[in-house]
C-alpha cells in the first residue's frame, strides 16, 4: 500500500528529521554544541515531547502494523523512553558528555507529555485532521 503524501509530508518526515536532529545533537562533543539559554533539562524533556508527538502520529496513521495500533500510547512511550536510555548510553562515548539518569527522566516525562498531547489533539480534532490529511 503507498503511502499517503499528506500523511507523509507532515506526520513522518518531521519524526524523520527531528529523530535525525536529536541523534546529531547528542553525538556532538560537548565542547560543540550550540549555546542554549534553557537549562538541559528542559532541553531534554522538548526534545523528546516533540519525539513523542510525532511518534505517536505516526504509529496511529502508519499501515504496515495493524498491531501496533492497540496501544499507541504505551507503545510511544516504549520506544521513546528506550532511545532515551540507548542515547544516554551512546553520550558515554561521546567527548565531554555523560549519561545521566534524571536526562534520562526528563526524556521519559517530555515523550509521555508529546504522547498525551497527541491523542488529546487527534481526539478533539479528529475530523479536521483526517480531511487535512485526506485519509
Amino acid at each position: 500500500m503507498k503511502t499517503n503524501p499528506r500523511v507523509f509530508v507532515f506526520i513522518y518526515l518531521p519524526l524523520i528529521i527531528h529523530w535525525i536532529t536529536i541523534f546529531i545533537l547528542t553525538s556532538l562533543p560537548s565542547d560543540q554544541l550550540p549555546s542554549v539559554e534553557i537549562g538541559d533539562k528542559v532541553n531534554h524533556f522538548l526534545a523528546f515531547f516533540v519525539l513523542g508527538f510525532f511518534l505517536n502520529l505516526t504509529l496511529k496513521y502508519q499501515t504496515k502494523y495493524p498491531s501496533l495500533k492497540k496501544n499507541i500510547l504505551l507503545i510511544t512511550i516504549i520506544i521513546a523512553a528506550g532511545y532515551g536510555l540507548l542515547d544516554e548510553l551512546h553520550q558515554l562515548f561521546v567527548p565531554g558528555r555523560s549519561a545521566e539518569v534524571l536526562d534520562w527522566v526528563a526524556d521519559f516525562v517530555g515523550a509521555i507529555s508529546g504522547s498525551l498531547l497527541a491523542e488529546f489533539l487527534y481526539r478533539r480534532f479528529y475530523i479536521f485532521i483526517n480531511n487535512f490529511l485526506k485519509v
